[in-house]
């Protein structure tokens, strides 16, 4: 059983290290990131929205990196397969604010061709992002009493990350493509964060599976990762059952072939059973010297069965979302 945390606790201790109250999860965003401090080119800072829609799917990051802001903002047509996008590397890092804790200020980007503004409101988080041709402003509603997944990870005490997982949130608005707009359907469309703060390793991979929709009359988030937290004590695993989590202890084994990643992927652990069936890989390779990375991100649907303790088995199949391998050197 990984440790559970019970309320408000500072990420880092005075001197710049990871305070060891704040290690372990909890089902709010209790963990206070701002006095995070000087990296010296560790400290990585991002917002990741992903919006699934009945026609569409968008994603936008606003990160910094220390030494580089690096932000995008992608569109994906489910029915003909094209993409819109731009993205951004600005170095030095410049043009960009990410609020020091989550939901407590604005994050935005500004740069060549793009624009990105995260803001809060008494309903929830307002996501707007502009590129040539393309426009979005979709609200990502807070229910009330929803949870989500909030963890710190460990390697070490100057290397660690905080993470915010939160899934299924009612997401609702308009996608402007050219002259045409596309409602993002409210009951129908779907946001995701990850929101991150922490001190990385240069060298590192990651798993990580998400998704949201409807199953069986319930509304349902898939939340996964692997590698990344080997050997640290904790997991980033957790199953979403109507805004309720249930955290899923211990790692995940992911099966998947990336040279086939049509194939069927599969994913277990702890009550969990799921099978993932992507359509789209978004491929993204960067090489800049000291910044180089690989990553594929499948986008597909989650289908498989969830026991939580005690409880019978809960059943989902249709659960839009995608399973990811990146490997950074960052």
């Amino acid at each position: 059983m990984e440790r559970a945390l019970t309320g408000p606790v500072a990420l880092t201790r005075h001197d710049g290290t990871l305070n060891p109250d704040a290690v372990g999860w909890a089902a709010q965003p209790v963990v206070d990131t701002s006095d995070l401090g000087a990296g010296r080119g560790r400290n990585k800072r991002w917002e990741y929205w992903n919006v699934t829609t009945p026609t569409h799917i968008i994603g936008l990051t606003v990160s910094s990196i220390d030494y580089a802001c690096v932000h995008e903002v992608w569109v994906y047509d489910r029915q003909t397969g094209q993409t819109w996008g731009e993205s951004a590397t600005v170095i030095p890092a410049r043009g960009a604010v990410l609020a020091p804790v989550l939901e407590q200020g604005r994050s935005m980007a500004r740069a060549k061709n793009l624009a990105i503004d995260i803001d809060q409101t008494p309903e929830g988080t307002r996501l707007r992002a502009q590129i040539p041709g393309l426009f979005f402003d979709v609200l990502a509603e807070l229910p009330e009493g929803h949870e989500r997944l909030a963890l710190v990870v460990p390697w070490s005490e100057t290397r660690f990350q905080y993470t915010v997982k939160d899934l299924a949130r009612p997401a609702s608005g308009t996608l402007r493509i050219g002259s045409v707009d596309h409602p993002v359907l409210a009951g129908e469309s779907w946001a995701v964060l990850d929101h991150g703060r922490g001190r990385w390793p240069y060298d590192i991979s990651w798993n990580w599976g998400a998704g949201s929709g409807c199953s069986n009359g319930h509304v349902i988030g898939v939340q996964v990762g692997a590698q990344w937290t080997a050997g640290t004590g904790v997991s980033e695993n957790a199953f979403f059952v109507d805004g309720r989590m249930h955290k899923i202890h211990g790692e995940t084994d992911w099966e998947y072939d990336i040279e086939n990643w049509r194939a069927p992927w599969r994913v277990r652990g702890s009550g969990l059973d799921a099978t993932f069936e992507p359509f789209h890989n978004k491929t993204t390779r960067t090489n800049l010297l000291i910044l180089k990375g690989h990553t594929d991100q499948c986008f597909g649907f989650w289908r498989g069965t969830f026991t939580p303790e005690g409880a019978a088995p809960i059943e989902f199949d249709g659960i839009l979302g995608w399973a990811e391998e990146v490997h950074n050197r960052w």
